[in-house]
C-alpha cells in the first residue's frame, strides 16, 4: 500500500510539472541585485528558434530612432499588474516603481548569410524584420539587451550580451566589444567594432537632468511614441494601445498629442525631419537641463530660439571639434557648420554624439546638411537670438 501511495504521489507531481510546461513563468522584477543572466528577468524568451516576449511585455518603436551604428532595436515595456505610467506632454512618461524597459540591439543578416560570424546587413532600422512581435533568430544577429529598471532608489541600467549561439545573454557590467562587418545593399563593407557600454557609460545619455544626475528614460515620450505599430493582434496607435492595456493614464485627445516626424520619410517637411533627428540623437544632452547645458547649444524639440539651436552661434568650448569653423550652424553653408563637421567624423576627439556610435551615420549627415543648406540667414546682420529668416518654423 505504501509503495502505491508513493507511486501515486510521484505520478501526480509529474502531471503537475507537465501541465505547467506549456505556460512560461511571468516577468520577475528584482527589487535588488544584478541578475547574472537576462533570462532570470523573464522579459524575453528564446524558443523554437525565435526571440519572443513574455505575457504583459509590450513592444514599441519611435518615430525617429536614435542612431546606434545601424543596429536595429526591439524595444519593450513592462509594468506590474495594476500599475500605469502618467502621461507627460514633453518629458518621458512618469513610470511607476517596478517598470522594466528593455532594448535589444540586433542586425539582420546579409542576403548571402554570415558564414564568417561577423557580417551583418547595414539596413535602415525602419526596415524592421520583427514578425508578430517576434524575431526569427536564423535571420538576425543578436548583440545585446539593455534593461532600464525602475527601483525605489531610482532607475538602474543593466547591459546583457548575447552568446554566439543566441540562446542566452549574460550581464557585462564593464561593457564589451564585438567585431562586426557592415554589409551594404551594394556589397560595400565597413569594419565595425561595436561597443557595448559599461554601466557608468549608460549615464552619458540617460542622465538627462544635470542637476539630479539620475538616470532617466529617453525614448518613451509622447512625441516619439505617437505612431502606429504592427502588434500581433493588429495595427494600432501606440499611445492608444498603451492606454487600452492600462499601461498609460491621463492620455489627452488624439488631436492634442505631439508627434515628431520620421526623419527617414522623404514626404515629410525637411525642417521637421531634421529637428526630429537632432531631438532624438542630441536633445537628451543638448537641452536646458542636460549635461551639455553650458554649451549653450540646445537641440531638443521644445527649443525654438534660433540662436540656441546653433544658428549663427559661436561655440563655447569645442576645441578641436570646431574644425576651424566659426558657427555651430552657418545657415546656407553646411561645409562651414560645426554640427555637420562633427557628425561626419569618427574621430573620438571630434565626433558627435560622443558615445553610442563608432561609424558615421551617412544618411543622417546628408539630412542635416540638406537642412542647413536650405536655411536662409545672414549671420553678419542677424540680431542676437533672432538671426533673421531661417525658413519654416520647427515642429
Amino acid at each position: 500500500m505504501r509503495k502505491l501511495m508513493v507511486r501515486g504521489m510521484v505520478l501526480v507531481a509529474a502531471l503537475l510539472v507537465l501541465a505547467g510546461c506549456g505556460k512560461p513563468e511571468g516577468v520577475h522584477f528584482f527589487e535588488q541585485g544584478q541578475p547574472a543572466t537576462l533570462d532570470e528577468w523573464h522579459v524575453l524568451r528564446v524558443s523554437d528558434g525565435r526571440l519572443s516576449l513574455n505575457d504583459g511585455v509590450v513592444p514599441y518603436d519611435l518615430n525617429t530612432p536614435l542612431f546606434s551604428d545601424y543596429a536595429h532595436k526591439l524595444r519593450t515595456l513592462w509594468m506590474p499588474k495594476g500599475q500605469a505610467a502618467g502621461y507627460q506632454p514633453e518629458h518621458a512618461f512618469d513610470f511607476p516603481v517596478g517598470t522594466i524597459l528593455s532594448k535589444t540591439f540586433y542586425y539582420p543578416l546579409p542576403a548571402a548569410g554570415a558564414a564568417d560570424g561577423k557580417s551583418v546587413a547595414r539596413t535602415p532600422p525602419a526596415q524592421s524584420v520583427l514578425q508578430g512581435e517576434t524575431l526569427d533568430l536564423s535571420k538576425v544577429r543578436l548583440i545585446e539587451t539593455r534593461l532600464l529598471v525602475h527601483r525605489k532608489e531610482g532607475w538602474v541600467a543593466l547591459p546583457y550580451v548575447w552568446n554566439k549561439a543566441q540562446t542566452e545573454a549574460h550581464l557585462q557590467r564593464t561593457g564589451a566589444s564585438v567585431d562586426l562587418e557592415l554589409v551594404a545593399a551594394d556589397g560595400a563593407r565597413e569594419a565595425l567594432s561595436y561597443q557595448v557600454p559599461d554601466q557608468n557609460q549608460c549615464g552619458g545619455c540617460h542622465i538627462t537632468d544635470n542637476r539630479s544626475r539620475k538616470l532617466l528614460p529617453i525614448g518613451p515620450k509622447a512625441r516619439h511614441l505617437n505612431r502606429d505599430f504592427d502588434y500581433a493582434g493588429g495595427r494600432d496607435n501606440q499611445l492608444a494601445h498603451l492606454a487600452k492595456l492600462g499601461y498609460l493614464k491621463d492620455l489627452p485627445a488624439p488631436d492634442q498629442l505631439p508627434r515628431m516626424a520620421d526623419a527617414s520619410d522623404p514626404a515629410a517637411p525637411l525642417e521637421a525631419r531634421a529637428r526630429a533627428y537632432l531631438d532624438v540623437n542630441c536633445g537628451h544632452c543638448h537641452s536646458r537641463t542636460g549635461p551639455a547645458i553650458t554649451s549653450g547649444l540646445w537641440l531638443d524639440a521644445p527649443t525654438q530660439d534660433h540662436l540656441r539651436l546653433g544658428m549663427c552661434k559661436q561655440p563655447i568650448a569645442a576645441g578641436k571639434g570646431t574644425g576651424n569653423r566659426l558657427y555651430d550652424i552657418q545657415p546656407g553653408d553646411a561645409d562651414a557648420s560645426i554640427i555637420a563637421y562633427r557628425m561626419d567624423s569618427d574621430d573620438p576627439a571630434v565626433m558627435m554624439p560622443e558615445v553610442g556610435r563608432a561609424v558615421v551615420h551617412k544618411e543622417g549627415v546628408v539630412l542635416i546638411r540638406q537642412w542647413i543648406n536650405a536655411l536662409r540667414t545672414n549671420c553678419d546682420t542677424a540680431g542676437e537670438g533672432q538671426p533673421g529668416n531661417t525658413g519654416p518654423p520647427a515642429v
